[in-house]
């Protein structure tokens, strides 16, 4: 019987197990280290967490990024004190969900399965209340969840489960916990607090680590967003216009986008010939793809070739490195030549043969690059005057105008004035912060009379000044430039002057009219409005020829 007792049998004291036994089978489970750690005495138990701590500061004063310091954390845990299995979750305050961030002792698939709420679980429960929590026994306990599943084969040998919280202050940022064989006589409280402990030591860590996650989650949503909001932007619907002239421009793009086709857009300067082109290439099979701009007008002849096709290091004076042209960033996507008319009799041949053979060298350059690129171009000028003043040649005008769409002015499609005055509005006065809701009846008269030379580009311009001009809600007739109160009768001269009669004369018809827009036509509730009696507001109303009846069916601006 001594001879037992000396170690010639298997016992609690000896640490190991019987062959066979689950113990030496599974080996995620807590295993032999987990039983040591139980035998241990009180001495050895302190000084194999003394060890811990200082195994740990080590580590920490090496470097503080969590993704260097989590994994050394948990395995000198398994190491020093026999904790089977342990798990640092993070905390994600955006959306309320605690994932696990490193763990010791889980497969990949548990680690994916190993996701919380605040509140949920034992430790949802912990993040949430910045408690810490023992689960002697985790069999007996109906809050531990097991999500990662990793102990539904132990229920031949339970587990003691500790969790802790990591915080700094009063701030909670995620938990940290662990797993032991449950024995029934070793003193958990010891182990919560050595896991504090090494929580705190770590804290900072958390801290960096879970501000980087949700900086990048946000700037990936706000990536997500702005690619979202860029391709609606450009998307034909939101081309505004319901005149048929723009319907036909829709239905030209509409045809054209998801092939390779060259596109040649044509229509006066103003009328949106680049909106018409980012319409296309975000409705083609390369809306993924790079979509490149250049403005011919804007590049002198001297270094437009250098521009398009690139050049190569030392090709002349200044380039002291190799360049990559527009054609080379394009490749894969769409290249937008505007003001195409713009170019030298030298630069279309050059851009001739790119659109023949979809190849170039670069300044000083002997390799031919290829390139898939579709050529989408604009102008403003007659091409077919320039062909016969011979200032464009024939064959690229032919090479570009494989599907021409023309854009019409907008003296061409008044209908649409009211649409994009209201676009315009709503936009400039939330880039302006103010709040001018609308516009008085005169003043869109004096917009549906002006001739528009400078096209959609002017109203939007006049719009963004009335709106910075506008001391309250409504932009009238005094707060549009000149050029256009000069094409109505009941404008301010300002050239020979008006009388102070007269001025206010125009100021009084604007209100009477803009009252009655109000009201549908109605004179007494028109009247109301002003505050004034429904007699007052019919005399004026005939004073100034005003007829009320215009203003009973609902206006459609």
């Amino acid at each position: 019987m001594a001879k037992s007792k000396a170690g010639k049998t298997p016992s609690a004291r000896s640490g190991k197990a019987a062959a066979g036994s689950p113990v030496d089978q599974e080996p995620n489970g807590p295993g032999r280290t987990g039983r040591r750690a139980a035998e241990r005495g009180p001495a050895q138990n302190e000084l194999q967490r003394l060890r811990l701590l200082y195994d740990i500061s080590e580590v920490l004063s090496r470097r503080m990024v969590l993704e260097d310091v989590a994994a050394p954390v948990l395995e000198a845990l398994a190491d020093r004190m026999g904790m089977s299995r342990g798990t640092l979750t993070l905390l994600n305050r955006r959306t309320g969900e605690i994932l696990i961030e490193a763990a010791h002792g889980l497969s990949s698939e548990q680690l994916r399965r190993g996701r919380y709420r605040l509140g949920e679980g034992v430790t949802g429960k912990v993040v949430a209340s910045g408690e810490p929590a023992i689960i002697p026994r985790i069999s007996q306990e109906p809050m531990f969840l097991d999500r990662t599943k990793a102990r539904s084969r132990f229920n031949r040998e339970d587990v003691s489960f500790i969790c802790v919280p990591i915080k700094l202050g009063d701030e909670v940022y995620g938990a940290l916990s662990a797993d032991r064989l449950y024995t029934g006589d070793v003193d958990l409280k010891e182990d919560v607090r050595l896991l504090s402990t090494i929580a705190s030591m770590i804290a900072q860590a958390v801290k960096t680590q879970q501000a980087l996650r949700e900086e990048r989650e946000r700037l990936e949503a706000e990536n997500v967003r702005l690619k979202a909001q860029l391709r609606e932007r450009w998307q034909p619907t939101n081309i505004v216009g319901r005149s048929n002239a723009m319907q036909e421009v829709y239905d030209l793009i509409a045809q054209v986008a998801k092939s390779n086709a060259t596109v040649l857009i044509r229509g006066e300067s103003g009328t949106g010939k680049e909106l018409v082109a980012h319409a296309i290439h975000a409705s083609s099979l390369r809306a993924d793809g790079p979509f490149i701009k250049v403005n011919c007008a804007a590049l002198p002849e001297t270094i437009l070739e250098s521009e398009l096709f690139g050049h190569e290091k030392g090709a002349f004076t200044g380039a002291i490195s190799q360049r990559q042209g527009r054609f080379e960033l394009a490749n894969g996507g769409t290249i937008f030549l505007d003001e195409i008319g713009d170019f030298s009799p030298a630069s279309q041949i050059k851009l001739l043969r790119v659109l023949q053979e979809r190849e170039f060298e670069r300044v000083g350059g002997m390799q031919p690059i290829r390139v898939n690129v579709r050529v989408l171009a604009a102008t403003n000028r007659d091409l077919d005057q320039m062909i016969r003043d011979g200032e464009f040649r024939e064959d690229l005008y032919y090479r570009l105008n494989v599907f021409p769409i023309y854009l019409p002015a907008l003296r061409q499609r008044k209908s649409d004035i009211p649409l994009l005055i209201d676009h315009f509005l709503a936009r400039s006065s939330t880039d302006s912060h103010k709040k001018v809701t609308r516009i008085s009846t005169p003043a869109i008269d004096m917009l549906m009379s002006y001739h528009w030379p400078g096209n959609v580009r002017e109203l939007e311009n006049i719009i963004e000044r009335a709106v910075l001009m506008a001391e309250g809600d409504v932009i009238r007739s005094t707060h549009l430039p000149p050029t256009l109160q000069m094409a109505t009768p009941f404008s301010v001269d300002r050239e020979t002057g008006r009388s102070l009669n007269e001025r206010v004369a125009d100021f009084e018809r604007e209100m009477l009219m803009d009252a009655l827009k109000a009201a549908r036509g109605n004179m007494a509730k028109a009247a109301r409005h002003l505050k004034t009696t429904e007699r007052i507001f019919t005399y004026k109303a005939r004073k100034y020829g005003i007829d009320p009846k215009r203003f009973k069916a609902e206006m459609s601006y």
